[in-house]
């Protein structure tokens, strides 16, 4: 009889509000070296944090879809689209992390229906094999975003 393969645990890396915005900093001079998004768009939930933020050290517009999974290890599917056009404008897709990729690859089909000019990828943390076309940071760690260290209970902040 075979026994189920188990991963081993990745190490963690805890990411504080500081860094995060460094690493957003990060994002758009690298982002700015090689290209000239006309527009950016973040995946919601967390990948909206850092694409407002790249969108505003570039200084254009910035819009979301919103791509989700019920469970971690489903599908991503597309739950809210664009509200802007993307047809013949250059689109930077952000997301904050990066691992298999099926979340920008859902994210990339859809903005290609709209027929833009070009689309790239950027995420703050680049987690696995599949690579965005620019990434801050470059990790195989566990990541733990600010945003999901504390939540909110009760009115009051409380330690996950």
């Amino acid at each position: 009889m075979s026994r189920p393969h188990l991963e081993a645990p990745r190490d963690v890396l805890e990411i504080d509000w500081a860094f995060f915005g460094e690493l957003c900093r990060a994002l758009a001079l690298h982002v700015s070296r090689d290209y000239d998004p006309e527009l950016v768009i973040g995946i919601a939930k967390a990948g909206v944090i850092p694409a407002a933020i790249v969108a505003s050290l570039l200084q254009r517009p910035f819009a979301a879809m919103v791509i989700s999974r019920d469970r971690d290890g489903d599908e991503p599917r597309l739950l809210g689209n664009v509200a802007l056009p993307v047809a013949g404008r250059r689109v930077l897709l952000v997301d904050e992390t990066c691992d298999s990729g099926d979340t920008l690859k859902l994210a990339l089909h859809v903005v290609r229906e709209g027929k833009p000019a070009e689309v790239r990828t950027a995420v703050s943390f680049r987690t696995g094999k599949w690579a965005p076309d620019f990434h801050a940071c470059r990790t195989e760690k566990e990541i733990v975003l600010p945003w999901d260290r504390e939540t909110v209970m009760n009115g009051e902040l409380v330690a996950r």
